[in-house]
């Protein structure tokens, strides 16, 4: 049993095709899906991909390039948004992009902390995005570490002194198609001392299409190919990564699937 802990199925080309996307990640052994919000557009979306299919989960939360235009969210609207739908089992995606800076660095760290309290508040775990800043994303999270906040480390691309200290605080590692890239051989390495008990794996289709697919959009039967690669650099087999990463998520998660 696989899980695609993040994926975006909101997104075109996979939305309009959704039930192919699903019928073959199914067929490869995927068996459930979390769906990632990325705006409040997103979330709407979101929402009515996860009442159609009973195996597909989601999340609410503004992506870091999205903050710009939600100045409103805060913690009191996020609470409110997820009001009683359980099928909305974690808070993100979020966190600090400031490689692009398509938002403003100010408004990218107070939109996360909002994000992080109300993870906290929810009792649900927080999706992390971190590009170009590592120090400014751990020093947030440490801040908020007496609290112990769930934290889930997605498409980690980082150094093994930002690995570590994530760890430290306790959070689950995500990986994505990036790991099965040619010129990816220092990320291998650094990945290769994550913990089998906090790794999990991701497509974050459709982008991030892993070899041997690079050139096509991302989906979710994709991740056979990042399982793989993983497999490979934790030197175990593929079916017992299989079981860790299902098992790691649904401990995060706290699902009984």
């Amino acid at each position: 049993m696989m899980i695609d802990s993040h994926c975006h199925l909101d997104h075109s080309p996979l939305y309009e095709k959704l039930n192919e996307v699903i019928n073959r990640a199914q067929l490869i052994g995927v068996k459930f899906f979390l769906t990632i919000s990325t705006s409040l557009k997103s979330f709407e979306v979101v929402k009515t991909i996860i009442s159609k299919y009973e195996n597909i989960y989601g999340t609410l939360g503004i992506h870091p390039h999205e903050v710009k235009n939600h100045a409103d969210v805060d913690k009191k609207m996020l609470v409110g948004l997820k009001d009683i739908n359980s099928k909305i089992i974690g808070i993100g995606e979020t966190g600090l992009d400031f490689y692009y800076q398509n938002s403003d660095k100010l408004i990218q760290q107070e939109k996360f902390k909002e994000h992080i309290e109300t993870a906290i508040d929810l009792d649900l775990p927080i999706i992390v995005h971190s590009r170009e800043a590592e120090m400014d994303t751990f020093n947030i999270l440490k801040d908020f570490s007496s609290k112990n906040p769930k934290i889930l480390m997605h498409c980690f691309t980082g150094s093994p002194k930002f690995l570590n200290k994530l760890l430290d605080l306790g959070a689950y590692i995500s990986l994505s198609g990036i790991i099965t890239f040619k010129n990816s051989i220092e990320l291998q390495e650094t990945v290769s001392s994550v913990p089998l008990d906090r790794l999990l794996v991701e497509t974050d289709s459709p982008y991030l299409t892993p070899e041997p697919k690079r050139g096509l959009t991302n989906e979710p039967s994709f991740i056979k190919h990042t399982m793989k690669k993983l497999a490979k650099i934790k030197n175990i087999s593929y079916d017992d990564l299989i079981v860790y990463t299902s098992n790691n998520f649904i401990k995060l998660f706290s699902l009984n699937l």
